[in-house]
């Protein structure tokens, strides 16, 4: 069992969710306040997507991305910040002609994807390890590109959360590290119960986790009513947890949460499990990740320091 939890929290994905619940944060303020509340209520990390203010849709913009960080970084409250960039991979084939893209295809190219990430600098960003049927689309990560976009992420000296929705995923973020395109330890996320990759369950989580490198620090998550159990399956076996709106929008059964609430709920699970949730302090220095208020590695030593 892990007893010093990172506890994330994905505030918003880019899932067609704000018409089923209004609590799902939806422009740049609601989304900063709401990494804001999760903070307050004990996350570690706040996961965030940016939509269109106007439609609640998938938005691929600097500007909100800024606004969000801005807004959040000005806060007094601290929280690890982990910008998307696996946006733009959504391929549906068009019914008349499959080597175009239909209706609902959003496509970007590795730099594209990587620009908000470049530009803002937050602490993490995603790295999704591989392409996969998602619902009724194809998530497109084809290897040339992942090598291209690890590459910028190393560059910009921002750590990558390795995302695996299946075990292939797991053994490309492996070869990733292999090739030098990963540096110290790697930050795994076990991506469980979206059709059609990894299942939501005990068996297809621990699978996952042993074919991990002995160096990786993991979380794992799992969507709509597995978020807790799979949130506390992942601690039992030595992981941290994410949960959010982004995979959840339920407390419990036929009651709508709040971002807040989710991380209140996990928080009080992982304490009677016997752990605690780590501080974004805390989770700075055991990552090593940049802290945004120096720029230096957080727990690193300077020049005459023992």
């Amino acid at each position: 069992m892990n007893r010093n939890v990172i506890l994330t929290c994905a505030v918003t994905g880019a899932g067609d969710t704000t018409g089923k619940s209004d609590k799902v944060p939806v422009t740049p303020e609601q989304i900063a306040n709401d990494c804001i509340e999760a903070a307050k209520a004990g996350a570690s990390i706040a996961h965030i997507h940016v939509r269109d203010p106007e439609t609640g849709g998938v938005s691929h913009s600097l500007d909100h991305f800024r606004e969000v960080m801005e807004r959040v970084r000005e806060a007094d409250t601290d929280i690890v910040m982990n910008i998307t960039a696996g946006g733009g991979g959504d391929w549906i084939p068009d019914s008349q002609d499959p080597t175009r893209g239909g209706p609902g295809t959003d496509i970007q190219t590795p730099a594209q994807r990587h620009k908000p990430v470049g530009e803002l600098l937050p602490e993490l960003c995603t790295l999704d390890c591989g392409s996969l049927n998602f619902g009724d689309m194809i998530y497109v990560n084809s290897a040339d590109w992942l090598r291209e976009h690890a590459r910028l992420v190393q560059a910009a000296g921002v750590k990558p959360e390795l995302e695996c929705f299946d075990l292939g995923h797991v053994w490309f973020a492996r070869q990733l590290q292999a090739e030098g395109l990963i540096d110290g330890d790697p930050l795994y996320q076990l991506c469980l119960g979206i059709p059609w990759g990894a299942e939501a369950d005990t068996e297809t989580m621990l699978a996952m986790r042993n074919k991990l490198p002995t160096n990786a620090n993991w979380a794992a998550f799992g969507i709509g009513r597995h978020q807790m159990p799979m949130a506390a399956q992942a601690v039992l076996l030595g992981g941290h947890a994410r949960v959010g709106l982004e995979d959840n929008l339920y407390l419990e059964k036929g009651v709508l949460a709040s971002n807040a609430q989710l991380v209140e709920k996990a928080g009080r699970m992982i304490n009677h499990l016997g752990g605690r949730v780590m501080t974004p302090a805390e989770t700075r220095r055991f990552l090593k990740l940049r802290d945004p208020s120096t720029g230096q590695v957080a727990g690193a030593t300077t020049g005459g320091e023992a």
